[in-house]
């Protein structure tokens, strides 16, 4: 399994340099930030079956010598259509299509459940040899090969690194080479990794500290598939990537961008279709499901079964299809609806509940049309009347009941650094409670056109999604009796190309970010120009902290500048925390091995482990 990451921006929407277990705030899926959630996960209707000890505490089971049953397991995630076996491409980029390609994939290191990174020895290993510069000497498993039977080598890992460059673009001076998400690692390791082509071992260099370098892409796609398409031999593609020779590269880098993806329900030809993980794709059916079944020649454990279906469920259908067994694992979207509808089932399913790192907010657009651009106060005001802790204790609490109003953005309650960043940083004491009065003098106060005495602010989200319908209900119960008239504007398309996120054209956007252990991707939400600053907020000091949250490998500092990041956010009123969200995921009581993460992986995170009790 891979890490996931926010690395700096390419162009407007999510970048990442692995694939990052969401994609930018279009449709149902989640963008990603950092921080770390704490909270217990739980599991009613229990087999009583002993579960395996888990490696460090909250990484993969250790299963010793596992075998592969004979049988299929069915999951589903969402209803969204797989994207295609490169899932790299803006195109292709999400929750759905990075859960399946997670599993023939490798990384050398993987979250655990509660965002800790931990080393995948059965890929290598990856130690500090060098603190200033920061260097990390990377070795392959001597015993580590593709699905094909050709050895996964240092060229893998040349290809890996040279795909993620921005500023490498292609014939029309525009758009990257590499049509990745990821743009900025050729950046931070300007000579990529050092090694022989076709050995196993490799080192790298930073320009500059970096606390996150466990989460950096170093393995990826297979080398010797893209020379052959591209009519090179390996060495002559990885002489191309290392010297970023966008002409040498133009072959290959077309393969790469499109070779692979041929549209829904088109798998690749054998020969391009090559697994690095447990599984392989097997089969792809357009608007059902896709199925993968062991790769005979991967060297770790084996897979816990024969076949492995993700079907795309709509998550309002998840609940029946797993009473009439067409699922045996579902992670819908918390309602309380579902979580009563799984708990009518009884014994027959183990639903399995806890915090994730995925938080709910609303961020104020500084661009375009919108009525708060240059009106710190308005959006201040805005935030007074928010009904954070009814829209918590009403749509959040009976899903779980020791949820919390959200007081921070770069960190989660039970975290040390949430203790400290509330305490010095957030202003308790205007945006604990709803204040009709005061947000309402703000806004008697303000320049804005008003029309009928009210300040209409246009707030919205991607649809369909009942819970933010809710919550936007609950803010406009509260926020027009502040002298505000609040307008639902959300669609399908709200923050998709073309849509009003992309055009500036709106005054609110409600969504969430979808955590990990990731250490500095805040720098990617709040600096000025970042990729997903989608409001387009800009200030000095908040760019200077995070530059420094990016290269110190000092962990006051970071966190000190942390602090200084987050009360520059309040005073300017980016926008407001409201919760972190609950998890709901539910399994047949005859399978095991489902363990819930509050990281963005979701509940597919270890499925190569999943298993069917014998009965």
């Amino acid at each position: 399994m891979r890490l996931k990451r926010i690395p700096l921006a390419v162009a407007a929407g999510a970048v990442a340099a692995l694939a990052l277990a969401s994609c930018a705030p279009g449709g149902p899926s989640t963008p990603s930030s950092s921080g770390s959630a704490s909270g217990s996960a739980s599991a009613s209707g229990s087999t009583g079956t002993e579960q395996a000890a888990q490696i460090d505490g909250s990484g993969k089971l250790d299963l010793k010598d596992i075998q592969t049953q004979d049988g299929e397991l069915k999951v589903s995630i969402g209803g969204t259509e797989f994207g295609g076996y490169n899932t790299l491409t803006p195109a292709t980029y999400d929750t759905y299509s990075n859960s399946i390609a997670a599993l023939y994939s490798s990384g050398f290191f993987y979250f655990g459940t509660d965002g800790k990174v931990i080393p995948n020895e059965t890929l290598g290993t990856a130690e500090v040899v060098s603190d200033s510069p920061l260097q990390i000497k990377y070795t392959i498993n001597k015993d580590a090969v593709w699905s094909d039977g050709t050895p996964i080598t240092v060229a893998d890992a040349v290809l890996a690194w040279g795909s993620q460059n921005a500023t490498l673009l292609g014939a029309d001076g525009k758009t990257p080479l590499f049509n990745n998400v990821s743009g900025d690692l050729v950046g931070l390791v300007p000579k990529g990794p050092e090694g022989d082509v076709d050995g196993k071992e490799f080192t790298v260099t930073y320009k500059d500290p970096n606390l996150d370098w466990k989460l950096q892409t170093f393995m990826a796609q297979p080398a010797h598939v893209v020379a052959k398409q591209a009519g090179m031999s390996i060495e002559d593609l990885v002489s191309a990537l290392r010297a970023q020779d966008k002409d040498k590269l133009a072959k290959a880098a077309a393969f790469w961008s499109t070779g692979w993806n041929k549209g829904a329900g088109q798998l690749p030809a054998a020969d391009l279709n090559v697994s690095a993980g447990p599984y392989i794709l097997d089969s792809w059916q357009k608007g059902q499901s896709v199925t993968l079944v062991p790769n005979e020649k991967y060297w770790g454990p084996k897979p816990g079964v024969s076949k492995l279906t993700f079907r795309f469920v709509d998550p309002s259908a998840m609940v029946q299809a797993l009473q009439n067994k067409d699922l045996d694992v579902m992670s819908p979207q918390p309602t309380l609806d579902t979580l009563k509808q799984l708990e009518a089932l009884g014994a027959s399913v183990n639903i399995i509940k806890g915090n994730t790192m995925t938080w709910e907010h609303v961020d104020f657009n500084f661009a375009g049309t919108s009525v708060f651009k240059d009106d710190a106060d308005l959006r201040k005001a805005f935030a007074m009347c928010i009904p954070r802790e009814q829209i918590v204790e009403q749509l959040i609490k009976p899903l779980n009941p020791e949820a919390q109003v959200l007081n921070s953005r770069v960190s989660f309650p039970g975290d040390e650094l949430y203790e400290k960043v509330t305490k010095d940083a957030y202003p308790a004491d205007l945006y604990d409670k709803v204040n009709i009065e005061e947000s309402k003098k703000l806004v008697d106060a303000s320049s804005a056109k008003k029309t009928n005495g009210k300040v209409t602010v246009r707030i919205g989200y991607n649809t369909p999604n009942p819970r933010r319908a809710n919550e936007v209900q609950l803010i406009k119960a509260s926020c027009d009796q502040a002298g505000f008239d609040v307008k639902d504007i959300a669609s399908e398309t709200f923050s998709g190309e073309g849509g009003p996120v992309t055009k500036n054209d709106y005054d609110a956007f409600l969504f969430a970010w979808a955590g990990s252990g990731q250490l500095t991707s805040d720098a990617n939400i709040y600096t000025t120009g970042s990729g997903q600053n989608f409001g387009k907020y800009s200030n000095k000091t908040v760019d200077e902290n995070l530059k420094v949250v990016q290269t110190t490998m000092d962990l006051e500092k970071h966190s000190q500048a942390l602090v200084n990041t987050e009360k520059e956010l309040w005073n300017d009123m980016f926008g407001i925390p409201i919760f972190q969200h609950p998890g709901i995921d539910a399994a047949g009581a005859d399978v095991t091995n489902v363990i819930h993460t509050n990281t963005q992986d979701g509940i597919t995170w270890n499925a190569e482990q999943w298993q069917r009790l014998a009965k």
